[in-house]
């Protein structure tokens, strides 16, 4: 089985930025909302290229990767199986998933506020 791959910085943008949609066309929620939810969704794996964009603030990964969670219900081991991440900088890696670690531990503890 062919793993799906997106390139953010040739099929999104090299320069992006932001948490929200209201921050700009190239933001966090717009990556997730356009690309990777919808990957996700019609793909058994999906691989994201990070290389090539000039950076990546914490706002735009943490809305596009710990979003899957806040947003689509995602869990930490579905995307474990579903995302790899490709990247020559280990430290977006670890922080993608520490953002997504994050969101479901949050998730769990406003489930359990209303329990």
């Amino acid at each position: 089985m062919a793993i799906f791959s997106i390139s953010i910085a040739k099929e999104f943008s090299d320069t992006p930025a932001g948490r929200f949609k209201s921050d700009g066309p190239f933001s966090g929620e717009v990556f997730r909302e356009k690309l990777l939810h919808p990957a996700l969704v019609a793909h058994e794996e999906v691989e994201v290229n990070l290389d090539g964009a000039l950076g990546y603030g914490s706002s735009f990964l943490e809305e596009a990767f710990g979003g899957l969670v806040r947003e689509h219900g995602m869990t930490n081991e579905e995307l474990r199986r579903k995302l790899h991440v490709k990247t020559s900088r280990r430290f977006y890696d670890e922080r993608i998933w520490s953002y997504i670690k994050d969101a479901q531990v949050a998730e769990q503890e406003i489930g359990r506020a209303h329990v």
